[in-house]
């Protein structure tokens, strides 16, 4: 037997799909067949994705084949989901991160950072978040800048200032690391459109209900609440989590000689740093001079494949895009076919009327904690996204919310609503299951960090937003 395959979580997600397919006779009022076959295979799908028999790629393409055979949706109709420009966006990204990874110039940044800011544990911390701040912007893939940039560094800081979970020394200062860098994560994750796989999905959701987000707009209204955020939020877990080591003298020297076996810049590290500035110059004036998201990112993989900081082969063998592409892809065309057979339409209608005699902010309030704390349910951001973020804007569009300003909140707390369990998004197990951060403290610190989310982006990125007059 295949140990890939666990059967018995195909249970589930067979189960629900069989009940609700075969409730179509009592359907609700004024809601199509075909509308209700397309949620049945969804809502199964999505399920799957979340108890993964299969891995996730796998689920989708069974969803896709059921989609088709079923006569739900035709063929050419299913297969134009593949041509999706977020989708797509997303793949290149990927590609883009492969070259700070392969270069080292993601280490590089990183070493320097300990350099310069690493003579305080605090210190580290925010070094740490600035890294990330730096990457984010180039790397949709949030797991693999955590997992695959920063959390080596963090790991083998630790235990050169004898910081090991084995032996009971976490609390020395892997913990404070390790616990920062997973909630600076999520935090650069939310402040650009490029930072984290889901975030062009909600784009391409939202352009499918008349709101338009740019790389700038999301930009703009998240910086205020990022920055607050980046700065705060070390601070507080310093505060309610101390590490025991408050001074790290040797981290400079650690950092060094680090730096020194790495040696010289080397050329294509430097064509990695023009590439990317490039890539950044075109995302910021991509909606004025005409250039989007997913162009810009064609050119920068053009360009790493011309210089050769990346091979063909490179591009062939980053098996987490093209396994991005495809069950995004599957997902995003699934949720498009809920909305234009009518299904989004009428859930949004059927909620805004339970909601009658609620104000839009009051409202909107609602849809955010329900999303946010839904999460519980969810071992990934993206099917949480992708099962739920469609429904909740139209929602909020029925009942008079601004809808820039909706799609904006919900695709930011897209990414904040990793912040409740070890399992809540990508990097989440990786960091976690290090041993530094034990189950109770993730929960119990995640809940306190959650509720200043809440304040500090919904409240205060809500002014901002309404003093950039984008509201």
């Amino acid at each position: 037997m295949n140990k890939d395959i666990n059967y018995k979580k195909f249970i589930v997600p067979i189960v629900v799909g069989i009940i609700l397919w075969l409730l179509t006779p009592i359907r609700p009022a004024g809601l199509d067949v075909t509308a209700w076959h397309m949620f049945a295979i969804f809502v199964a799908t999505i399920i799957g994705c979340i108890t993964q028999p299969l891995p996730i790629g796998a689920v989708a393409m069974i969803g896709f084949s059921l989609t088709v055979l079923t006569g739900t949706v035709k063929t050419d109709t299913a297969m134009a989901g593949f041509g999706n420009s977020s989708i797509w966006l997303i793949a290149m990204a990927f590609f883009i991160s492969r070259g700070f990874v392969k270069t080292g110039l993601g280490r590089r940044i990183a070493l320097q950072f300990v350099k310069l800011f690493g003579k305080k544990t605090l210190g580290l911390g925010y070094a740490l978040l600035g890294v990330d701040l730096i990457l984010a912007p180039a790397t949709p893939s949030n797991t693999a800048r955590a997992g695959g940039i920063m959390f080596p560094i963090i790991n083998a800081l630790s235990r050169s200032f004898g910081s090991k979970p084995e032996d009971g020394t976490e609390r020395k200062m892997g913990a404070f690391l390790i616990f920062t860098e997973f909630q600076g994560n999520m935090i650069t994750a939310a402040m650009f459109l490029t930072a984290m796989a889901g975030n062009p999905l909600a784009q391409s959701l939202a352009k499918d209900q008349g709101v338009n987000i740019t790389w700038m707009n999301w930009f703009l209204v998240a910086l205020v609440p990022g920055i607050i955020s980046l700065i705060l939020v070390p601070f507080i877990i310093y505060k309610i989590y101390p590490p025991e080591i408050k001074s790290t003298p040797n981290a400079k020297s650690w950092a060094q000689g680090e730096l020194d076996e790495m040696g010289k810049m080397h050329k294509n590290e430097k064509f990695m740093i023009g590439i990317f500035l490039i890539a950044l110059i075109l995302w910021i004036l991509g909606s004025v001079i005409h250039i989007d998201a997913t162009l810009t990112a064609f050119i920068a993989l053009s360009l790493l494949l011309i210089t050769g900081v990346l091979t063909w082969n490179d591009v062939l063998k980053e098996t987490g895009a093209w396994n991005t592409l495809i069950w995004f892809s599957i997902l995003v065309m699934m949720a498009n076919q809920l909305n234009k057979l009518g299904f989004i339409p009428w859930l949004s209608k059927a909620i805004s009327s339970n909601l009658g005699g609620l104000s839009w902010p009051l409202v909107l309030i609602i849809l955010v904690l329900f999303y946010f704390y839904s999460h519980y349910l969810f071992a990934s951001s993206t099917a949480h996204v992708s099962a739920m973020y469609s429904a909740l804007i139209g929602v909020a569009i029925a009942t008079g919310a601004p809808p820039l300003y909706s799609a904006l909140m919900l695709g930011f707390f897209g990414n904040l609503m990793a912040s409740t369990t070890h399992y809540s998004s990508g990097p989440a197990p990786i960091l976690y299951s290090a041993g530094y951060v034990s189950q109770n403290r993730w929960w119990t610190m995640n809940a306190i960090l959650a509720i200043f989310y809440l304040i500090v982006w919904f409240g205060i990125g809500s002014l901002w937003m309404k003093l950039i007059g984008l509201m």
